[in-house]
């Protein structure tokens, strides 16, 4: 009997397409095809097949069944489950899930294999080499392998015995090493490795908040519990997502040092070809650890068995451009999906994960020491209202004594600034002129490395001019306010024999670029290092003993609800990375609002109070983690139309108790690339079906040819 095959195709397609399955092709779950689509032949995956007994209707048929290997059904149902979530096309998630493979094959390698022929003359060093010829090697590898010279294998390939081919590889990685022992842990890391461990024994799914301040050993910790999930089941596969690309070197190192081997790694730096063979090694069960960026959530794994989230309170975890979803929420899913463990792990969580910690969704496990005989450094507040800087200058007066205090006794200094460039803007002072962005109202960034004024939200670049392209001017453009550049600069100045270097992600373009930079701070090559967020968490400096912080306001101005705890997190995470070792460290923070809640609680570092307050701000005002929040951001490049589209938007809402739409208004950012942006606000009580009420909303109003919608479930950016 004829079978029906419901085909998943990555386009913006709001639901799967039925086609024909031909006799014999034997399709299941899972499998990809070549399809018709419209004129085109396109790449799809069967997501259910079916008797097609009834139907009455002519279908186009399946033309092929790919070689390539098939999706598994979980990896499938969380695609399907993840676009649900953020009420997009399942094509989206579909098209992250099928990326690896859009990579090309490695090229086949050159490799030695027996022919079954036998030598005329046997010696102990032929013998070597037939041996050693099993794991079929390349000629210099199998020479080295056997310890014999060039000229025994010649002889070998000369005789018929071994024959040289051009071999594909299956992509695979060496199995990680058991049995080297972890590292020594205090009792509470020893507790919170136990008790993890012991959570993963149970099996199933299980949610831990791994809770710990900076410099407590909450890696070590965690890599317990990888061990236990691979000596509990040897196919069982392990996935660690991290924020940063700079930060992942600092990992793949500790996992390397712990089971012998390096994981495999998956972010956009690696190069596509070794991207390919992780995702059909993954596939197939043939690597066991994986170490990434948040799109490696989508991989195809075969037997996932525990996800770590670290860091997981920073706010990269989020995707806002493409597919819109926050890989922390969406790693939790997965692992109920899989019935597997997750750790969620951060010296800073976000609130979300302490309320879901302290409703007992999550196993609560705290270090609140750091490791060894390192103390927490000490917190000091620098009013910048009583002691600001000089004129044009951006560091005080107590910062930079103590900058010369640090120096002079061998040890090294953080200056931390979370913004990139020279400066944040670049102004006319004859007519008043902004410069920004053509068709943007972002503002462009001057770079004094490469003399370009650069924005850092539509990537555009150009030559600083020598004169203002408004009023004609000559020489009156002008920087106003610093960044690292700028700090860096000021630095020289002050301190002209030390070394200074910048961490920032247009200084360190690549993960070789960071493993230097990091590995220069930590031999002590480097006397100062000006740092953005890139360099604010998961590093471990030992003769770091100050950090300053030369804008902690920066985060507070706007009008983001997370703007207080976004703070906190990143101050505490760049004050955390002073004193990890003996030697006691110290933070000092510059800001003009040293009464202000945060910087208080951060002087004081007392979490809890924070805490405490900002849970009750949110629960008064029914937000995150009391309440949902999904954002509507329209845009197009006639403004008529898109007013038109979302007056309309807004008079066609659901009506649904213990939901508030705010809206519509001009976005922060009003107009981006030439196109006008509008912004909705959708607030609804926890006990709210949010999904629902916004696919049914959608569904009510059609979007214009000219106008884009996104709907983002829990925003973290109100740009």
């Amino acid at each position: 009997m004829p079978r029906i095959a419901a085909v998943l195709i990555p386009m913006p397609l709001p639901e799967p397409f039925d086609y024909a399955e031909p006799e014999g092709m034997g399709l299941e779950v899972g499998d990809q095809v070549a399809v018709p689509l419209g004129p085109r032949v396109m790449r799809g995956v069967v997501v259910s097949v079916r008797d097609g007994a009834g139907h009455n209707r002519p279908l186009k048929p399946v033309i092929e069944k790919l070689a390539d290997p098939p999706l598994p059904a979980s990896t499938l149902a969380f695609v399907q489950w993840a676009a649900r979530y953020a009420v997009d096309a399942p094509a989206w998630p579909l098209a992250m899930a099928l990326r690896g493979l859009r990579a090309p094959k490695p090229k086949p390698e050159k490799q030695l294999v027996l022919t079954g022929t036998q030598p005329a003359r046997m010696t102990p060093a032929r013998q070597r080499v037939l041996d050693a010829a099993q794991d079929h090697l390349a000629p210099p590898a199998l020479a080295a392998a056997a310890g014999v010279s060039a000229g025994v294998i010649k002889g070998l390939v000369e005789e018929g015995v071994l024959e040289l081919r051009l071999v594909e590889t299956p992509a695979a990685f060496d199995p990680p090493d058991l049995g080297l022992p972890g590292a020594t842990l205090n009792p509470s890391q020893r507790a919170a490795a136990d008790a993890l461990t012991g959570m993963i024994a149970e099996g199933g799914f299980q949610a831990a908040l791994l809770d710990g301040v900076t410099g407590s050993g909450k890696t070590e910790v965690y890599l317990e519990a990888v061990a236990a999930v691979l000596a509990a089941d040897p196919d069982a596969q392990v996935l660690v997502l991290l924020p940063e690309i700079a930060l992942t070197q600092a990992v793949l190192a500790r996992f390397e040092q712990r089971f012998g081997v390096a994981p495999a790694e998956w972010h956009s730096a690696v190069p596509p070809p070794r991207r390919r063979r992780t995702w059909e090694a993954v596939q197939a069960n043939r690597c066991r650890i994986v170490v990434g960026a948040r799109s490696a959530l989508f991989l195809p794994f075969a037997h996932l068995k525990l996800i770590v989230v670290d860091e997981e309170h920073d706010a990269s975890f989020k995707q806002e451009e493409g597919f819109i979803y926050q890989a922390r929420d969406l790693a939790v899913a997965r692992a109920h999906l899989e019935k597997a463990a997750i750790i969620l792990a951060s010296a800073t969580p976000s609130l979300e994960s302490l309320w879901n910690a302290q409703q007992g969704r999550y196993r609560w496990l705290k270090l609140n020491q750091r490791h060894g005989v390192a103390q927490m450094p000490d917190v000091s507040l620098i009013d910048l209202r009583e002691t600001p800087p000089e004129t044009g200058r951006w560091l005080s007066a107590p910062l930079v004594h103590a900058m010369i205090e640090t120096l002079e006794r061998g040890e090294q200094v953080l200056l931390f600034l979370n913004r990139r460039g020279y400066a944040p803007l670049v102004l006319c002072r004859a007519c008043g002129e902004r410069m920004t962005a053509p068709d943007t109202d972002s503002w462009l960034v001057e770079h004094r490395y490469t003399g370009r004024l650069v924005c850092h939200l539509t990537g555009f670049s150009m030559p600083k001019p020598d004169r203002c392209p408004h009023c004609g001017a000559q020489d009156s453009l002008v920087a106003v306010g610093p960044g690292v550049e700028r700090v860096e600069e000021e630095a020289r100045s002050l301190f002209p024999d030390a070394r200074i270097a910048v961490f920032s992600s247009d200084t360190v373009e690549s993960a070789e670029a960071a493993r230097e930079l990091v590995g220069a701070m930590e031999d002590g090559r480097i006397d100062i290092l000006v740092a953005t967020q890139a360099a604010a968490k998961g590093h471990n400096f030992p003769n770091l003993t100050l950090v300053g912080v030369v804008d902690a306001d920066l985060g507070l101005r706007g009008g983001d609800l997370r703007a207080g705890e976004r703070t906190f997190q990143l101050l505490a995470q760049a004050s955390g990375r002073a004193g990890r070792k003996e030697r006691p460290g110290r933070a000092m923070l510059q800001t003009y609002a040293p009464d202000h809640p945060v910087m208080q609680a951060l002087a004081a570092q007392d979490r809890d109070a924070f805490i405490e307050a900002e849970m009750t701000a949110r629960e008064l005002s029914g937000l995150p983690p009391f309440g949902r929040l999904a954002a509507v951001i329209a845009s197009g490049t006639d403004p008529v139309v898109l007013e038109d589209y979302v007056r309309a938007l807004a008079a066609a809402v659901p009506n649904a108790e213990g939901v508030e739409v705010f809206g519509p208004a001009d976005a922060p950012l009003a107009l981006v690339r030439g196109r006008r942006r509008k912004r909705l606000l959708v607030r609804a009580d926890r006990s709210v079906d949010l999904q629902a009420f916004l696919s049914a909303w959608r569904a009510r109003v059609k979007v214009p040819s000219s106008v884009r919608a996104v709907f983002d479930v829990d925003p973290y950016s109100f740009l």
